[in-house]
């Protein structure tokens, strides 16, 4: 190969470059969680820089190289470019390539990155996989989605969504639709200011400014934008001064007009150690819970991340997969990608047994406690109608209803089939409990409070 000419830092002379890619890491740990980190990204090092603008990784394997290379390239890139912008190409190679093979692939560059996009780490924290493309709509969630395409395709705030208050479980999309909802209004009206960041960070950097006794600088930053998005929103609960500057954020972007968006792991009402005026306003605009996958959805999020990853994966092994891995789409996918990545490494068919055997630990870990019987307990608890009457042909609307509520946490919270769980409640026939489904989701769809109401006593019996 032609000799570059570029000074090349070797490692010795390039411990800021090394440290630097620990910044990222540490980065990434806190955006994908430690068992993700650790089973993809700390195989990843830091191996030379060329000069002060590229950078070269490793990768221990061609598998890991690429695997890496299609689905978190552009996160990386993003990172490094935010932390040292000086940074203009990256590339990851296998570490058993000779230094004197090693090309920059120039196609790498992020001429595509718009640095006014990194001003801080607020965008750079955005995962690229998450858009509303790639966001599978199903009644669970189909509320949700629909007021957050409507929130971005708005160049103005949504009065009857403002603010856009989204809550549900670990791991159901809500952070995606945060992360879709801000690619989405950047892509369509770039000079629309959009500032996305966690709560916690949005607490780190108040207490910053305090410290630095620049509280101006961070109250106009906030209250600049035209849509201010706010993750996990129950982190300020019991941190009184953060919800005192909250508080002033919120009305001052609401009474601007701009729009705000928010999302935690419960409603506004269920919000402990947070101030009542704060709940009030939390509940202002429109409320949209993301609840539990249904077996049909989980089907349906496989099959699409099948499609674009271009891989064919047996029925059999998709219908398990729904069936087994139900707490969330994070854990669902998680394990998909387990199985795929083992059977690229050993060259493994993918078969239900090989699925099963793979899958072992993850799937004891995951064995539900929860049965029929307690369920049938919980819900005729809840209102105030006999045990047996979960199993008799009663037709009474009091009965009923209760009736339908519990086929359907049958259905969603055990791994039962349509037919057994028909045989739990007095053998009834499995378009029965269908029926009952379809009918509870149709239901959750339109009304706001059966829909809290029957995801209470899901979480009642997770709990």
């Amino acid at each position: 190969m032609k000799q570059l000419d570029r000074i090349v830092l070797q490692y010795k002379d390039g411990d800021y470059y090394a440290n630097l890619w620990k910044i990222v890491s540490r980065d990434l740990v806190s955006h994908y969680g430690e068992d993700l980190y650790k089973s993809w990204f700390s195989k990843i090092n830091f191996f030379e820089a060329i000069g002060e603008s590229e950078i070269i990784l490793s990768a221990p394997s061609n598998f890991i190289r690429d695997w890496i290379k299609s689905n978190y390239f552009d996160i990386i890139s993003k990172l490094l470019v935010h932390h040292d912008t000086k940074v203009k190409s990256v590339d990851i190679i296998t570490k058993e390539l000779p230094k004197s093979d090693v090309i920059v692939v120039t196609s790498n560059t992020f001429s595509l990155i718009d640095q006014n996009e990194i001003k801080d780490d607020t965008t750079a924290s955005l995962d690229p996989r998450f858009t509303f493309d790639n966001f599978v709509v199903g009644p669970p969630n189909e509320l949700a989605y629909a007021a957050s395409l409507a929130v971005a395709e708005s160049d103005e705030a949504i009065s009857k969504s403002n603010p856009l208050f989204l809550y549900g479980g670990v791991g159901l999309g809500k952070t995606h639709l945060m992360h879709a909802i801000a690619w989405h209004a950047n892509k369509k009206n770039p000079n629309r200011k959009v500032l996305y960041m966690s709560a916690e960070k949005f607490m780190y950097r108040f207490i910053k400014a305090l410290r630095n006794k620049d509280i101006m600088s961070f109250k106009e930053e906030f209250r600049s934008v035209d849509v201010l998005m706010i993750d996990d929103i129950q982190f300020i609960c019991g941190k009184e001064s953060t919800q005192e500057e909250f508080f002033h954020t919120f009305n001052a972007i609401i009474d601007n007009n701009k729009q705000m968006v928010i999302s935690c792991d419960r409603s506004p009402t269920d919000l402990d150690n947070v101030e009542d005026r704060i709940k009030s306003r939390l509940g202002w605009g429109l409320v949209a819970d993301v609840h539990s996958t249904t077996y049909e959805l989980r089907v349906g999020i496989l099959e699409s991340k099948l499609e674009r990853m271009n891989i064919k994966i047996s029925k059999p092994v998709i219908d398990f997969l729904a069936s087994k891995i139900t707490s969330n789409v994070r854990e669902l996918e998680g394990a998909l990608n387990k199985v795929i990545a083992h059977s690229t490494l050993v060259g493994r068919e993918i078969t239900l047994e090989s699925t099963q055997d793979i899958l072992r630990d993850l799937l004891r870990s995951n064995e539900r406690t929860i049965t029929i019987e307690d369920i049938h307990k919980k819900v005729a608890n809840r209102y105030n109608i006999k045990v047996s009457d979960m199993s008799s042909s009663s037709r009474l609307r009091s009965i009923a209803r209760p009736r339908q509520i519990a086929m359907y946490l049958s259905k969603t919270l055990t791994p039962k089939s349509l037919a057994d769980i028909g045989m739990k409640f007095g053998k009834k026939d499995h378009t029965t409990v269908m029926h009952a489904i379809k009918k509870i989701e149709t239901i959750m769809t339109s009304d706001p409070d059966f829909r809290e109401e029957v995801n209470l006593l899901s979480r009642i019996l997770q709990s």
